[in-house]
């Protein structure tokens, strides 16, 4: 069994955005403006962080198809390590609730899962509670996301680290595809292309591919991402900085 002892020596992240950082977001679907979405850094007490993440659809889709899904996430300042990750979605009819919680030194990620077929009453769809073995230095999704913005990324490299999504244990890649430089709302800026991969059907596996690009410079800002689906690519463009 792997041992959770050497957890304490993973070196403090002192990255310039672990002080607080707001980024904002268009979300684009082709010439469409889809919704918007924010990425939030928040400092906490006793050397913790944390992430909250928000995406809604515009004014026009929400009224027949309203999208509402927030992600709470709460690190370990040392390594970034998964305290608590929530994600709740609301998306047309489909409301999801799931919280995993991460019992490092019992090598154990708790899951617990449960979709409503409606949210006034709270009525229960379906629900599941499920035990995923780690051992012990796993991220989840948005802390994996955040650490990426700290590796050296040197062009045509390949990172790997493991991550827990939904009811499994995967090994990420992250592929270091290459420098452009882009013209964005903060200016034209010199980037760095990744591509985030899990090996399985993961959040960034699922339908598509996923690529983020990265500012060149200590800050690892990313001013654009891109989902390839089935009817073209999802597009979220950096539109501000808090």
């Amino acid at each position: 069994m792997a041992s959770f002892a050497g957890e304490p020596d993973l070196p403090v992240v002192q990255a310039q955005w672990m002080k607080g950082e707001r980024l904002e977001y268009e979300l684009s679907w082709g010439f469409i403006t889809a919704g918007y979405a924010s990425l939030e850094v928040k400092p906490a007490q006793d050397g913790k962080t944390e992430f909250l993440t928000f995406a809604t659809a515009n004014k026009t889709i929400n009224k027949f198809y309203p999208v509402n899904d927030t992600v709470y996430t709460r690190v370990r300042n040392k390594g970034l390590m998964t305290e608590v990750f929530r994600k709740n979605l609301h998306e047309g009819t489909f409301h999801n609730t799931s919280v995993i919680r991460f019992d490092r030194k019992g090598e154990k990620a708790w899951l617990s899962d449960t979709v409503f077929t409606d949210m006034k009453t709270r009525k229960v769809k379906r629900s599941a509670d499920t035990a995923v073995a780690i051992q012990g230095m796993e991220h989840s999704i948005m802390s994996a996301f955040y650490y990426v913005r700290t590796m050296p990324l040197t062009v045509g490299d390949t990172s790997r680290f493991s991550a827990v999504s939904g009811k499994k244990r995967y090994e990420l890649k992250v592929l270091v595809h290459g420098r452009e430089s882009l013209k964005t709302s903060i200016g034209t800026v010199n980037t760095v292309k990744v591509e985030p991969v899990l090996d399985g059907d993961g959040i960034f596996n699922s339908k598509g591919r996923i690529f983020i690009w990265l500012t060149d410079d200590d800050r690892r800002i990313p001013v654009l991402m891109e989902c390839e689906i089935a009817l073209g690519s999802i597009k979220a463009e950096l539109q501000r900085v808090k």
